[in-house]
Order: C-alpha cells, then sequence, then structure tokens
C-alpha cells in the first residue's frame, strides 16, 4: 500500500516544486502546476505541468546518463498515489548555490546584459547581435539562487570562484556546457533548438557532483522550432514565454513594474500553454504523453 503525502514531512517549498523527506537518505520532490513568471507565482494553474515536467526530467535524466539525482522510478511504491505521475524519489544532496545557466542564444536576461554591457556575465560578445542571434559559441551565464520572490542575479564567473573556489567552479561549468551540447543537439535531431537551459547540482556525501532538480523541462529552458527561425524577433516557443508574453502584452493590462500582482491567466492562454508543454514532451522524447504515469483517480 502506497503511503499518504501526509506520511512525510514538508521540508521546502519552492515555486512549481515542493519536497518531502523520506527517509535520512531519500527526498521526494513534487511537481505542483503552478507556473511562475517575472518571479511571480501566477493564480492560475496549467493542469498537467507537473506530470510533464517530470516525465521530460525522466526522460533526460536517462537519456543523458552520468550521476543524478533519482533514487527511484516514476512508479516507485514510496511516491503517494496523489502525486503519482509527479513526483520522484531523489537523493538527498548538498546543493551548490549556483543556477547554472548555458546560453547558446541571445535573449532574456542574457540580452538585456548584452545591449547595457557588451557582455553576458562578463563573457564579452561580438557587436551587432540582436534579439535571438545563435552565439558564436555556448557560454556559461552563472546565477546567484534568490529566495522566493526575488530575482536570481546574473554574476560573472570570479564572483562562482569565489563563492565556492575554483575547482568547483571549473567543474559546473564544463559539467553545464557539455551537457548544453549534447541537449542541443539531441534536440537540433528533432528539429527544435535549445536556446538557453539553466541546471542545478549537488555534492553526494563523497564530494561526487550530481544533477539535481529539474532538467532540460520547458520551466527550465527555451525551445524553439527550428522552422521559421529568424533572428531579430522574438520566437514561437513551446515553453513558458507564451505566458510571459501575455502578460506583459496589452491584453492582461499587467504593469510589471507596479505593485500588484499578475492577473489570472484566461482559459485560451491556460489551453494554449498546456499543449505547447506536452507538445515539447513528445516531440523531444518521442512518445506519448497519454502513456506516461497516471495520478490514479
Amino acid at each position: 500500500m502506497r503511503p499518504s503525502l501526509s506520511d512525510y514531512a514538508h521540508l521546502a517549498g519552492g515555486k512549481v516544486r515542493d519536497l518531502y523527506t523520506i527517509d535520512d537518505e531519500h527526498l521526494l520532490l513534487v511537481a505542483s502546476d503552478r507556473i511562475s513568471a517575472y518571479d511571480h507565482v501566477l493564480s492560475t494553474p496549467i493542469p498537467d505541468k507537473g506530470r510533464v515536467l517530470t516525465a521530460m526530467s525522466v526522460f533526460f535524466f536517462e537519456e543523458l546518463g552520468g550521476s543524478n539525482h533519482l533514487a527511484g522510478a516514476p512508479d516507485d511504491e514510496r511516491i503517494p498515489a496523489e502525486v503519482l505521475g509527479r513526483a520522484l524519489v531523489v537523493r538527498k544532496l548538498n546543493m551548490v548555490p549556483v543556477e547554472c545557466v548555458a546560453r547558446g542564444y541571445l535573449t532574456g536576461s542574457g540580452l538585456a546584459d548584452y545591449q547595457r554591457t557588451g557582455a553576458v556575465c562578463g563573457v564579452e560578445l561580438p557587436e551587432g547581435l540582436v534579439e535571438a542571434s545563435k552565439l558564436p559559441e555556448p557560454i556559461f551565464t552563472p546565477a546567484t539562487k534568490a529566495v522566493l520572490g526575488e530575482h536570481d542575479e546574473n554574476v560573472d564567473f570570479a564572483t562562482v570562484v569565489d563563492q565556492i573556489g575554483q575547482e568547483l567552479a571549473v567543474k559546473l561549468r564544463e559539467d553545464t556546457l557539455d551537457i548544453y551540447f549534447r541537449a542541443a543537439s539531441f534536440a537540433a535531431d528533432r528539429g527544435i533548438i535549445l536556446a538557453d537551459t539553466k541546471f542545478e547540482f549537488g555534492l553526494d556525501s563523497d564530494g561526487n557532483l550530481v544533477l539535481a532538480d529539474e532538467v532540460l523541462t520547458p520551466d527550465s529552458s527555451r525551445y524553439w522550432p527550428a522552422d521559421g527561425y529568424e533572428p531579430g524577433r522574438v520566437q514561437p516557443s513551446f515553453d513558458k514565454q507564451f505566458v510571459r508574453n501575455w502578460l506583459t502584452g496589452p491584453e492582461s493590462g499587467w504593469d510589471r513594474a507596479g505593485d500588484t500582482p499578475p492577473p489570472p491567466l484566461p482559459q485560451e492562454i491556460v489551453d494554449a500553454t498546456r499543449a505547447r508543454y506536452i507538445e515539447a514532451y513528445e516531440r523531444i522524447s518521442g512518445l506519448s504523453f497519454d502513456d506516461w504515469v497516471q495520478t490514479p483517480v
């Protein structure tokens, strides 16, 4: 018989995920249907989003190989029935306090940094780049991890070295770029551009670096269709950029610089966002989302 979620102590909660303690060595990582944008958790959930994020993470953890934090199958008997399909049993790790971002294309906060300084996180870039420009080569652009409601802050590599030491900083950069290269190539074979992505790592009890949290999901990555790609404009996407665009567009009536929280999402935006997340999973994995682990009714 499966445990109930209430059998586990709630350890921590973030914008999208919640952590529960299973035992001294294992945690339950639960992905919700919450969606965040511009440091706000929106009041409108996206149905099945938690299941898509979990399915995509499991697919890529298996595809990438190497050391990761998974400690059980998606239907592990330690997962409560009420969160089956959107929860994973993972190893406890000492998390590294750095957001490890790899960028192959210029957009988002990277574009804003470039327009202001000609560089991203201290990495000098050629002149004349525009929205969605492909970079000469992928770059490591780390950020500090902010508490809920505050901004992650882009930092240069020297800041990471000061924070965690030269050896670990170099290893983070190498692993981040290696995973990005492999994932971007994998996505390209399926007609999708992986513009950028974010990883988190932890250290196990032996000091080994372990890939953790979520990996290469539509929440942590920007995925663009390769057909129709054109620098100089915002690309259509399979990620939550679609929600960001609506929030900052005229239809929402929301002032991002103001003090009011974002408005609820209209049903058509919810439905379209759900469809984009599922399409990203199915196009990249080649699997049917209908076959993913189901939560019992």
